[in-house]
């Protein structure tokens, strides 16, 4: 079973397998399923680590202890700069990036570290984005986050920057998964961005403390962004592009792909129109993304979307789109919902007071949250002045 604490000698242990020399992301987790810790895999003779299948230079690396003096520079960084590390073995690694190919060994996290344990979605696209894309990645990446989700990006310029300010801007939750060191800010004008995301939101990386922001580092980075979500939603990108990238990895991973439509004459709409193409989800609201989850995940979104309305108070949350038909059936715990869509039409909006009345067995915060939990599902929308029409 994963553990929930790491005592400092641990952390000790795991940094120094990260940061044992030519030894891969893969290799070091073969040895973890091998011998179960890697105090275990330091004590291990270079004979047992080669018939592990590691080479003989990299087995006399971890049988030297060569790694021991750059980890303990980095558990100072780390403690210096209030990250933590989340190894593997951590009940608080996301349980979806376990179960990838490749999963880091590791994990250097700064900031809100439950968020790990929430539901994840991936919000990806070119560092060059067109206004339209730049205006569609903040607004969706608003509406996602206030459906319940966590936004993942990856804190570049354009598409990634926008679906953070977006989920920000919302009050919401949202990750950056970094191509460098959780304490090094690339580029450099996301800054502030970093700053809010250190505080509000968190910061995630494979590499270790300092390391620069190299090219080759980003490609890596992504099966992290796919690997921890489950869906991906692709705004603008060229065909060949590093948006691309991810969405295959998703793909490879077996996560939800979507994609937003662009102007056909726009190269940056190539990779999302290709996508679509291929099977992606066509998306034009963030309902569209809502309906095409996995039914443990949209039930888990209603939950919490109730539990927020009812601890906030009576505020219901702006209607962000025409909602859409779902399959998904409400449970035996709604009946209130139920006696609520049957006193809805499709042709005449119902103010909320008037709900209210009709409604004289439930109270008011019972109400609200039913009807959050129609919008949800698409059974039901909002107009304004809190008015409520059933969906055709």
């Amino acid at each position: 079973m994963p553990s929930t604490t790491v005592s400092r000698e641990e952390e000790l242990h795991w940094l120094a397998l990260r940061m044992t020399p030519g030894l891969g992301t893969r290799k070091a987790g073969l040895l973890v399923e091998r011998f179960r810790s890697p105090q275990a895999i330091f004590r291990a003779s270079r004979t047992e680590l080669e018939g592990a299948g590691i080479s003989g230079a990299v087995a006399q690396s971890i049988a030297s202890g060569c790694a021991f003096d750059e980890a303990v520079e980095q558990q100072q960084k780390i403690l210096d700069c209030g990250v933590e590390l989340i190894p593997i073995g951590d009940a608080r690694y996301p349980r979806l990036l376990r179960e990838v190919f490749d999963p880091p060994v590791v994990l250097f996290v700064r900031g809100q570290t439950d968020l790990l344990q929430t539901v994840m979605f991936a919000v990806v696209g070119t560092r060059r984005p067109t206004p339209y894309g730049a205006a569609v990645a903040e607004k969706f990446s608003a509406d996602l986050t206030r459906a319940g989700l966590t936004i993942v990006s990856g804190m570049a310029r354009g598409i990634d920057t926008m679906a953070h300010k977006g989920a920000l801007g919302a009050e919401g939750k949202t990750i950056a998964v970094l191509g460098c060191g959780v304490d090094v800010v690339y580029p450099s004008e996301n800054r502030k961005i970093a700053a809010d995301l250190a505080v509000k939101g968190l910061l995630i990386s494979e590499f270790p403390m300092g390391s620069t922001a190299f090219p080759q580092n980003f490609p890596i980075r992504n099966r992290i962004i796919s690997g921890m979500s489950t869906g991906l939603l692709v705004v603008e990108g060229a065909q060949y592009s590093g948006s691309a990238i991810t969405a295959k990895l998703a793909l490879d991973q077996g996560r939800e792909l979507f994609a937003v439509p662009g102007n056909v004459t726009s190269k940056m709409s190539w990779g999302p129109n290709l996508l679509i193409k291929q099977g992606a989800k066509l998306v034009q609201d963030w309902n569209d993304v809502i309906v095409e989850l996995p039914p443990e995940v949209r039930r888990k979104l209603i939950d919490d979307g109730r539990n927020r309305i009812l601890n906030q108070g009576l505020t219901l949350p702006a209607a962000t789109s025409d909602a859409f038909q779902t399959s998904l059936s409400i449970g035996p715990e709604g009946e209130i919902s139920r006696k609520v869509l049957e006193r809805l039409r499709v042709d005449a909006a119902k103010h909320l007071d008037a709900l209210l009345e009709e409604m004289d067995t439930c109270s008011a915060s019972e109400l609200i949250a039913a009807l959050f939990e129609l919008e949800m599902l698409g059974l039901v929308k909002q107009l304004p002045g809190k008015n409520f029409v059933r969906v055709w």
